[in-house]
């Protein structure tokens, strides 16, 4: 059974939110830091080099490979802002056709500016994912 390779590191989440190159997704990212924080009462946690993390749970996917993940977080990536949901984004197919210019994936919502989204829209996305990952409720991490 393979392990996964990202884990949490004792590196400085506001070092990496400073040091975001871009100024929109430097602002976009403490602005997620804020609003996760509040979200889950959890401390931002860095997730390898490039995720900021709050709070954890343990996954295991059918192959048997098992790993422990933020339960709610975000990575200010240089063509968007990446926001995670553990358990896909298929859950949140309504609020997500609310939410404003985006893009996503299986697991990822992708946005370049979150002054352009419904920040509300955002926080009950945000809000439902971390209680559904938090509550241990998922049976398996969505496959991206």
């Amino acid at each position: 059974m393979a392990e996964s390779v990202m884990r949490p590191t004792d590196a400085s989440v506001v070092a990496f939110l400073d040091a975001v190159e871009h100024p929109v997704r430097r602002r976009d990212g403490w602005r997620l830091h804020e609003l996760l924080a509040r979200i889950t009462g959890e401390e931002a946690v860095m997730w390898g080099p490039t995720i900021v993390g709050f709070g954890r749970y343990r996954y295991e996917y059918p192959s048997g490979r098992t790993g422990e993940a933020g339960a709610a977080g975000f990575s200010p990536r240089r063509a968007a802002t990446t926001i995670y949901l553990p358990e896909g984004t298929g859950r949140h197919a309504e609020r997500l056709a609310r939410l404003g210019p985006h893009r996503s994936s299986k697991v990822c919502v992708y946005v370049t500016n979150l002054n352009k989204i419904d920040m509300a829209v955002l926080e009950e996305i945000c809000r439902a994912s971390y209680a559904t990952v938090s509550a241990g409720l998922m049976d398996h991490r969505a496959e991206g």
